[in-house]
Parts: structure tokens; C-alpha cells; sequence
């Protein structure tokens, strides 16, 4: 089985992924707080994972992967407040809108969306254990993590507890032991949603609901936690130690983190309200351009967005789609006949451009590179055509390469859609051969005003060597 290499914040270096499990991957990706509209800040990290998935799935092994819902948040109590609804109706509107969004980029869905509502007997379960354990306190009728009874505090972000002390500013409670210390579950305050618990009425902090969550599905240890890089600290850093506190175990193996998505340089975030909602973004572009510009950059890079950077990406997912879909045209005229040398030779570069894919995303799934791997076949297509290769198995080579990689793997070919498209296809070779009819009859005008009336529709109609081709 091909090996992956896998960059860990743990270790800040790139390690051979070893699953826990042979055969098997399991995988943590920390979710939304739903309380306002999907943007493309949240959609980076699902198509990511999405590609992770299908890859693997490719190398053969099986996946397993959940992603929670963070309905119980101070985000979505304040906009219940506002709008003089429930804390759940908000939630839930606008994970519906989050699920909308994910589906219509073609994110297949993650085995199990929990949400903290519904596990609050797990998580009132983990926080009495690290009571228990001397880990964590109650005051008040609030329970704090004492950070300083996890001597391993501060791996992740590779910080020291007193680092941290001095340099961060922690949330100011007279009834803490330590500032650096956390909340797991804080007291019932008038007009918020409010759980039965050992130590009162109250509801979970931030932390504790994915150590409970991932405890439940995925068990003590597991080999992927995802988020964003804004999550290294605290999110992640307080997961590790009541996770691990409470357990004993490594909480995960390999530790993926993904840049931000910036606007102007500010990283996109609907508390700052610089966001681009992807529902918006959809109606103007199509979800696969969406993918190839989310997938475009190293996910661990930044990723910038401003207006016209969709149009100046989409040069060469438009290309890559017209290299597609003129591959499927030449297939319908070609041939099967015996191979010649350079029909050869072109096979074996294909197959070579076969193994640097895979190995480009066996590194760190870098789908720049992959990318790169992409045009090179298209390059290679295109140089084996205008040699007058027009061999049927050299074809369907390397469209078949094209429809796994840039279609199965990275979900960035645009579809065709059914019947309708059918017929299109049929009309379109229709006009083309009523146009190409015109021309060896003379009537050039009327063969170029069938030409720039498509054009006015959005057609491009081009003539070459081998005939007219078009494209939208």
C-alpha cells in the first residue's frame, strides 16, 4: 500500500501515516457553530477532508469520520436573544444552510454529525471524571480543568504554562485556582439554555463537548483530529489535556491543521463580519470552480480571496474542463488500432503522470501539486494530438486519468447533467455540422452569424485541424 506522509502540529514534521487500526482511518474534524450563513472560511476545511477521504478510500483503506455541531455557544444564545427565538431553532436553521452549502460543493458527508445538545449525559459524565481524578474543581456551581494537574499542558502549541500566564490574555474569575485554568461547565445564567448536572443547573464550556463527542464514536484514541490553525490554542490544546487526563491515552495520532481563508489579509470570520457565504458564491459560480479554488493552495498555506480571484483561477479550471470534455469528443472519432512506438511512449508517460498524482498527494495531500500533475497530462495530451496521435487507447488513457483524478479524487469536473445535457451535446453537433455544411458551400456569412449568435449565448465556437469544437 502506497505510503502517506503526514504533517503533524504535534511534532511539526512530516511522519509515515501507520492507521491504528490496518486497513481503517479514523478522523475528527472539529465543525461550525451555526449561527450564521456557511462561508468560504468553513467550506476550506470540508472540501479538504473530503479530498483526504476519497484518497484514501483510493489507497484502500476504509474511512470513518465525524464532524460535530457546536449548537450550545454564547454566539448562538446572543442571536436567539436578538431575533426572540430558541438557541436550538437558531442552531438548527443554520445547519441545515450548512449542510445545503457542503452538498452542493459535493462533499460527501461525514459519518456522524453529533451535536452538543444531544450528548450532554457524555459530556456531565467526562467532567465528573476528571472531578474524580483531581483534575478539574467546582465553584460555584461552575467546574474548571486545572491546567496545572496536566504537566504535559502547552504540547501542541509548543508553549510553557508560564509562557502562557504571562503572554495570554485568560478570562478573568476570581473563583479560578489558576487563570490558565478553563471552564467544563459553567452555572445557568437568566434567559440561556440550561442542563440538570451534579453541580446544577448550567451547560458545557467550549472544550469538553469534543472530548466527549470523539470519546463516544471514535473511542480513547484515533488517528486524525482536523481544524483550523486558529484552533491550535486553546481548542486543541485544552481538548488534549482533559482528553488525555481522563484517559490516559493520546487523543490522536496525527494532528491535521489547515490555513485560513483571508480577505484583504484578515482572516475570514463571521465575528468580525468579513465573511463571502457560500450560498452567494454559488449562484455566481459554479461548485466545482468553488473546489478548485479551495484546493488550489497547500491546505496548509493561507488561501486569499478577493473579488475577480475566482475569475482568475477559473482560467485553469476551465481549461482543465475543456481538456476533459474535448478528450471525450476525439474518443467518439477515434479508433482502436495497433500501437506505434510514440503511442507507446505516450502511454508510459501517462502512467508516470498516474504515479506522481498519487505520490503528490501522498505528500501531505498537497493538491497544488497534484494539480500540477494534472495540466502536465494535459500538456502531454495535447503534444501526442498535434503529433497526429490519434490512437483510441492512448485516449482513453489519459481521459480516464483526468475523470479519477481531477473528477473522483478532487471533485473539480463539472458534471454533466443527465438527459439535458445529452441534449445539447446533440444540438450543438448539429448547428456545428449545419455550420461546417455552410462553409464548404461558401456561405461564410451566415456560417459566422450561427457563429456569433452562440457566442452571444456564452458558446465559444473554435475551428481546428480536427474539426469544430465548442465550449461554454
Amino acid at each position: 500500500m502506497t505510503k502517506v506522509q503526514v504533517y503533524n502540529t504535534m511534532t511539526q514534521k512530516k511522519e509515515e501515516f501507520i492507521p491504528r487500526e490496518p486497513g481503517k482511518v479514523s478522523i475528527y474534524v472539529c465543525g461550525v457553530t451555526p449561527y450564521a450563513d456557511t462561508h468560504l472560511g468553513h467550506a476550506r476545511p470540508t472540501v479538504v477532508w473530503d479530498v483526504i477521504k476519497r484518497f484514501f478510500r483510493m489507497l484502500g483503506y476504509e474511512t470513518f469520520h465525524v464532524t460535530n455541531f457546536t449548537d450550545v455557544d454564547d454566539k448562538i444564545i446572543a442571536r436567539a436573544l436578538e431575533e426572540g427565538v430558541s438557541a436550538l431553532e437558531i442552531s438548527k436553521r443554520y445547519i441545515a444552510e450548512y449542510l445545503a452549502s457542503m452538498d452542493a460543493l459535493g462533499v460527501e458527508r461525514a459519518d456522524v454529525y453529533p451535536k452538543v445538545s444531544e450528548h450532554m449525559p457524555e459530556i456531565i459524565e467526562l467532567v465528573e471524571k476528571l472531578v474524580e481524578k483531581g483534575n478539574a474543581y467546582v465553584a460555584n456551581g461552575d467546574v474548571f480543568f486545572h491546567v496545572a494537574s496536566f504537566p504535559e499542558y502547552g504540547k501542541l502549541s509548543k508553549q510553557r504554562l508560564e509562557e502562557l500566564r504571562e503572554g495570554t490574555r485568560f478570562e478573568v474569575d476570581p473563583a479560578k485556582r489558576d487563570a490558565a485554568d478553563f471552564a467544563l461547565w459553567k452555572e445557568a445564567k437568566p434567559e440561556e439554555p440550561a442542563w440538570e448536572s451534579p453541580w446544577g443547573e448550567g451547560r458545557p464550556g467550549w472544550h469538553i463537548e469534543c472530548s466527549a463527542m470523539s470519546l463516544k464514536y471514535l473511542g480513547e484514541s484515533f488517528d486524525f483530529h482536523g481544524g483550523g490553525n486558529d484552533l491550535v490554542f486553546p481548542h486543541h490544546e485544552n481538548e488534549i489535556a482533559q482528553s488525555e487526563a481522563a484517559t490516559g491515552s493520546e487523543l490522536a495520532r496525527y494532528w491535521v491543521h489547515n490555513g485560513m481563508v483571508n480577505l484583504k489579509d484578515t482572516k475570514m470570520s463571521k465575528s468580525i463580519g468579513n465573511v463571502i457565504a457560500v450560498r452567494e458564491l454559488l449562484k455566481r459560480y459554479p461548485a466545482e470552480l468553488l473546489r478548485f479554488y479551495l484546493l488550489s493552495a497547500h491546505y496548509r498555506s493561507a488561501l486569499e480571496y478577493y473579488e475577480g480571484k475566482l475569475e482568475e483561477v477559473g482560467k485553469g479550471w476551465t481549461r482543465l474542463n475543456d481538456a476533459v470534455r474535448n478528450l471525450k469528443l476525439d474518443l467518439e472519432r477515434a479508433e482502436e488500432t495497433e500501437l506505434t512506438d510514440f503511442d507507446r511512449e505516450t502511454m508510459e508517460g501517462l502512467a508516470r503522470f498516474e504515479e506522481e498524482f498519487i505520490a503528490a498527494l501522498a505528500d501531505d495531500f498537497n493538491t497544488a501539486m497534484a494539480f500540477g500533475v494534472l495540466f502536465d497530462v494535459v500538456r502531454e495530451v495535447n503534444g501526442y494530438k498535434h503529433q497526429k496521435g490519434r490512437t483510441r487507447q492512448v485516449l482513453q488513457k489519459a481521459y480516464e486519468i483526468l475523470q479519477k483524478f481531477a473528477g473522483d479524487i478532487l471533485g473539480v469536473l463539472r458534471e454533466e447533467a443527465g438527459q439535458d445535457s445529452g441534449l445539447v451535446e446533440a444540438l450543438m453537433e448539429l448547428l456545428l455540422e449545419l455550420r461546417q455544411e455552410l462553409r464548404k458551400q461558401k456561405n461564410f456569412a451566415l456560417a459566422d452569424q450561427i457563429r456569433d449568435q452562440l457566442a452571444g449565448l456564452g458558446v465559444t465556437v473554435e475551428d481546428t485541424p480536427e474539426g469544430p469544437r465548442w465550449k461554454v
